[in-house]
């Protein structure tokens, strides 16, 4: 079940817990890729408020929004880049995406295995692509008042798994949102030092969301060597098989 783009702009951009959690998020992904200078990254879902550093830097950024959730303007002020489409169907040509981020996509949608399949239609070979999806260990998860208390949560097992059996190769993985989900202003606060110190903790038990890199491997096909077809032969060594001496050669009988 998808949420309302109307909610999802609300709560990212309007609510001071919403900023924490873009941030936290944000700076994540930012670290995993510093450079996409020349690069297409695509965002599907609700992933714009971390599409946000790459305008000016990548060659093109696009955000794609499900019909179910609906699409919004986005970024504000600017030509928009925001497109609707499909959920296992997206208006891109394949292997067209260098960078791909999907959050409040896959754990909200009724046929995540398609949803992966077109994922990996798009992406490049040797392109990188971030799901970010709520950590069933984790606090947010719990918490209706979030976006990320909607859907299907993941452990980091459960989410490696299915994303290996779409053919991704898992590089790396991190946590984040590892404050509380609260409004009150002393949790806000705190919220950076949480996330410095929460860094430093295992992912399977902390963090509100789990973000994961995977990989687009594509390898040659193997072909079976070239056959030679001789369409004359040559006869010279025919009869080698069965050698006659030279006296059964002259006898005339």
């Amino acid at each position: 079940m998808h949420l309302d783009v109307q909610d999802l702009k609300k709560f990212y951009y309007r609510t001071g817990l919403g900023r924490v959690a873009q941030r936290a998020v944000r700076d994540q992904v930012r670290a995993l890729w510093s450079d996409t200078k020349g690069q297409t990254v695509v965002g599907y879902g609700f992933a714009a408020p971390l599409l946000r550093p790459f305008i000016g830097e990548a060659r093109r950024v696009m955000a794609l929004m499900p019909g179910p959730q609906g699409v919004m303007h986005w970024p504000a002020g600017q030509a928009n880049m925001s497109v609707l489409c499909e959920e296992a169907l997206w208006p891109m040509e394949t292997g067209l995406a260098d960078k791909l981020v999907v959050m409040h996509g896959l754990e909200t949608t009724e046929n995540p295995s398609a949803l992966l399949d077109e994922c990996f239609r798009v992406l490049g070979p040797g392109g990188r692509a971030l799901f970010v999806v709520p950590n069933r260990a984790g606090l947010w998860s719990r918490r209706d008042g979030t976006p990320f208390g909607y859907g299907r949560p993941y452990s980091l097992t459960q989410l490696e798994t299915q994303l290996k059996r779409h053919a991704f190769t898992p590089e790396s993985h991190r946590a984040a949102l590892f404050s509380p989900p609260s409004q009150r202003k002393f949790w806000l606060k705190w919220a950076p030092t949480f996330e410095r110190v929460g860094s430093k903790l295992s992912t399977y038990y902390a963090g509100g969301v789990l973000i994961v890199e995977v990989s687009k491997q594509v390898y040659a096909p193997k072909k079976r060597g070239l056959s030679v077809r001789v369409r004359a032969p040559l006869r010279i060594l025919e009869g080698a098989a069965n050698p006659v001496s030279g006296r059964q050669a002259n006898d005339p009988n």
